[in-house]
């Protein structure tokens, strides 16, 4: 999980960012909500909306947030370069391993694919050729592979279904391990990284940019406001006149696909897994899918929206807790939570499997309430950890593990 806008000596440049830690809080009850609460289908009015809102767009924002503590770490404003760079960098890739072993041993539990934190671990490792562009060199870079990488997607995933998919997993030792393996993380999971990588170096792009100016936060939320319209507008729009986009609209997607009301962890997976069989069950695999806007179906047009999403929630929140300072000091106790994102995301899988509370086909009710207690108790934690400690628990170890990146020369 990404470092929290912790201050850095280096300068103000790395100055703690609050904005973007209530926004990884945000991220942080939005997982909670599709891997804990009801199905969107099961909930009505505007607790259904706001769940489905959160799939998909959740873990989207954690991964822009993701690249955005990369430039915490390899140089806000201006790139470290020398031995700062290359120290950086070896922080970066510690961190990737970490997290990657971290996120290989929560998918033997009851979660299974739906644990992000190995997917993360790549992520980090192939953003270390990026680490030293300029916002606009990653911006761009970014809107090529919200382009490309859906199609090469469709394509590669075609490619290597049937005996070729079932020859790599035979001798995949991530997938004798748990059920997320190499091919998951780089091409046909819920996170794959021939997409995601998008949602990274749209963060990182941010990570590049001052927040703390007016005009710039100006700008961000136009583009941000762009996004969505172009991303979730435009497929609307198609679907008026293309029959075969139209119909594909209507198939029935993600938890609500295969399990209607059910909140199952097995369920969650269903959406990440239909694009690679060529688009939502009932299709004929001519990629209508590609089309639309579906949560996690790695379109370009959803990657767009959830770009467009995550800049609006950064630039929301960091221009709130700016102007409001009285806002600011009540939501404390939730800034907390994304201070230690890290130690309450693993938690939440932790306690969830305790319990039986990761999607055991319970009630909307019993759900819902299981999901506001652990909103609540991560809340209550967070704020009086923080009240005695700088990092949260995890936080604190990995930092402690990162530190052997100053014998780097």
């Amino acid at each position: 999980m990404p470092e929290s806008a912790v201050p850095d000596p280096a300068g103000p440049s790395t100055a703690r960012l609050v904005g973007v830690d209530l926004a990884r809080a945000l991220a942080v009850f939005g997982m909670y909500a599709v891997h804990l609460g009801p199905a969107p289908t099961a909930v009505s009015g505007f607790g259904g909306w706001l769940l489905g809102l959160a799939e998909g767009r959740a873990s989207a924002l954690f991964a822009t947030l993701a690249g955005f503590s990369l430039m915490l770490i390899a140089g806000r404003l201006e790139p470290k370069t020398g031995l700062a760079g290359r120290q950086a960098r070896a922080r970066i890739v510690i961190r990737a391993v970490i997290l990657f072993a971290m996120g290989t041993v929560l998918a033997m539990t009851d979660a299974g694919t739906v644990v992000i934190l190995a997917y993360y671990g790549v992520y980090f490792l192939l953003a270390l050729p990026l680490l030293r562009l300029r916002a606009r060199t990653l911006a761009i870079i970014a809107a090529v592979l919200a382009v490309v990488t859906p199609l090469a997607k469709f394509g590669l995933s075609a490619l290597v279904s049937g005996s070729i998919e079932d020859t790599i997993k035979a001798y995949d030792p991530l997938k004798r391990l748990n059920d997320v393996g190499v091919l998951d993380i780089l091409l046909t999971g819920l996170y794959p990284a021939i997409t995601w990588m998008t949602f990274v170096v749209a963060g990182m792009a941010l990570g590049r940019l001052d927040l703390g100016s007016g005009a710039v936060r100006r700008r961000l939320a136009a583009v941000g406001a762009a996004l969505i319209a172009f991303g979730y507008g435009l497929p609307w729009l198609l679907a008026k006149f293309f029959d075969g986009l139209r119909e594909a609209a209507e198939q029935p997607w993600g938890r609500g696909a295969e399990k209607a009301g059910s909140a199952s962890v097995e369920a969650m997976a269903e959406g990440g897994k239909f694009m690679a069989e060529g688009g939502p069950k009932g299709m004929d695999g001519s990629g209508w899918g590609l089309l639309l806007a579906r949560p996690h179906s790695s379109s370009t047009f959803d990657l767009i929206g959830s770009v467009g999403i995550a800049i609006i929630v950064v630039v929301g929140a960091t221009v709130l807790l700016t102007r409001l300072s009285w806002l600011r000091r009540l939501l404390t106790p939730v800034i907390a939570v994304g201070t230690m994102s890290l130690t309450l995301y693993v938690g939440h899988f932790l306690v969830g499997e305790q319990i039986g509370a990761l999607g055991k086909g319970q009630g909307a009710g019993n759900s819902a309430t299981v999901l506001f207690g652990f909103i609540i108790g991560a809340t209550v934690f967070a704020w009086l950890w923080s009240r005695f400690f700088r990092r949260g628990p995890l936080e604190y170890l990995l930092h402690l593990a990162t530190k052997a990146a100053k014998f780097v020369r």
